[in-house]
């Protein structure tokens, strides 16, 4: 910003001086040449005047001194020079000047005014003053000289100026840059301070109701979702101790089995709400999760789950391990969340098969989830938080895992839209990678 003030400003100053500094050399150059051609005008008609009738008969003739330089001479009307300084012999200025006219011109570098001098209605004679026009071009270049000097001078000040205003423009807009990085990198207690630029303040005001009002709307959702989360907790932990204690008693070989599934489903419910919570808290993504879990152990837990839904609906689940180690391990909740939500997406508005497939990508695992129906909506689409593509669900489901997939440093995305395949990358460390490094198994 400081480069493009100095630069306006200096364009300014230059049109500006252009503008005035041509004209004015242009009407100096006109002056002194005027000016000089008046000088030479006046010596002339002087002499003129001193000039007796007499001359031609032999009377002497007194002229006055030639301008500074110059030359200053008297000619009859054979062009011959009868008194003063200049060419024996009359120039065409004085032959013009017989027709009784006065006549300013150039002749032999020298500027001349030729003066007729009559007696009884007749042309007697020609007093023609002239001066060295190197002298006046001289003058007119030394002016020049100064003009261009005071040209540069205004120039430079102007130059001067605009920087000082350009920091003093700038350096608000700079703190204020400096307070949306701090802001972008998680702080937001920093807040712009004033200028005394007006029109800065009021974008500094406005940054700062906004980031007032983003940080006040963070924090309700932090406390909603930290409150949601410890009211669901209690009556989650008690629905899980209950069922634990009825599953030691129960002697019902048919209800043994149902306590059970209840069971898993409270724990599958209680780590989703520990990890809606850790989302919500999360501030800095991507974050690091412990990779606890092993990734053979994430494809069992997900086909015992939901291969019985999908029976029930005549549809089948295939789960598979493509050339990945199926013992590295991987952030267990977030990413067992991540497939629950892509499999029930599969389950309600896919179908045919349903595929869970793990890839080795040497720095990354990829979690195919895919089934046999099509996705005609544009993919980003897909995850837009309120978005439900037939209109069935809240549309919540894939936001999420989005959000929980970034939370771990990796990426969904849909992979094909014709079958529907959602792709998760999973960054695995190197270390861990080669730790666990083997031939891989399937599974299905």
């Amino acid at each position: 910003m400081r480069q493009r003030v100095v630069r306006v400003a200096l364009t300014a100053a230059l049109v500006a001086v252009v503008l005035l500094a041509v004209p004015l050399a242009l009407a100096i150059r006109s002056y002194l040449y005027a000016d000089q051609r008046d000088t030479l005008e006046r010596a002339a008609l002087t002499g003129a005047v001193r000039v007796s009738p007499d001359y031609a008969t032999g009377d002497p003739v007194e002229l006055p001194a030639p301008p500074t330089g110059g030359h200053l001479g008297l000619y009859d009307p054979h062009l011959r020079l009868r008194a003063g300084s200049g060419p024996l012999t009359g120039d065409a200025a004085v032959r013009r000047t017989l027709g009784a006219e006065v006549v300013w011109g150039h002749s032999g570098g020298d500027l001349v005014v030729t003066v007729p001098v009559s007696h009884a209605e007749q042309v007697i004679g020609v007093v023609r003053a002239a001066s060295p026009a190197d002298a006046v071009r001289n003058r007119v270049i030394a002016v020049w000289a100064v003009l261009a000097g005071a040209c540069a001078l205004a120039l430079t000040v102007a130059v001067l100026i605009a920087r000082r205003q350009a920091r003093r423009l700038a350096a608000p807009l700079e703190d204020l840059s400096r307070h949306c990085r701090a802001v972008t990198a998680g702080d937001l207690s920093a807040r712009a301070a004033p200028s005394s630029i007006a029109e800065i303040d009021q974008v500094a005001r406005t940054h700062n109701e906004m980031l007032h009002n983003l940080t006040e709307l963070l924090r309700h959702e932090r406390d909603f979702a930290a409150n949601a989360s410890h009211q669901l907790r209690t009556p989650l932990t008690g629905l899980q101790l209950t069922l634990e204690a009825g599953l030691g008693q129960a002697d019902d070989a048919g209800l043994r089995p149902a306590l059970e599934e209840a069971l898993a489903t409270t724990l599958r419910l209680h780590d989703t709400v520990e990890e809606v919570l850790r989302l919500s808290r999360s501030r800095d993504l991507p974050r690091s999760a412990a990779p606890d879990t092993p990734v053979l152990q994430l494809l069992r837990e997900a086909e015992e789950r939901w291969h019985g839904p999908l029976a029930r609906d005549g549809r089948r689940l295939e789960c598979e391990i493509h050339d990945a180690p199926d013992d590295v391990h991987v952030p267990g909740t977030p990413i067992a969340e991540i497939l629950s939500i892509l499999l029930d997406n599969a389950h309600v508005h896919g179908r045919g098969t349903v595929r869970l497939g793990v890839r080795d990508l040497d720095d990354a695992l990829a979690f195919d989830v895919g089934d046999e129906g099509t996705v005609d909506d544009e993919a980003t689409r897909l995850f837009h938080r309120g978005h439900s593509g037939d209109g069935t669900g809240a549309g919540i489901g894939l936001a999420l895992a989005r959000d929980l997939a970034a939370s771990l440093g990796g990426r969904l995305a849909l992979s094909t839209g014709h079958p529907t395949t959602f792709t998760l990358l999973v960054p695995v460390r190197q270390d861990v990678a080669e730790r666990d490094g083997g031939a891989g198994a399937g599974h299905s």
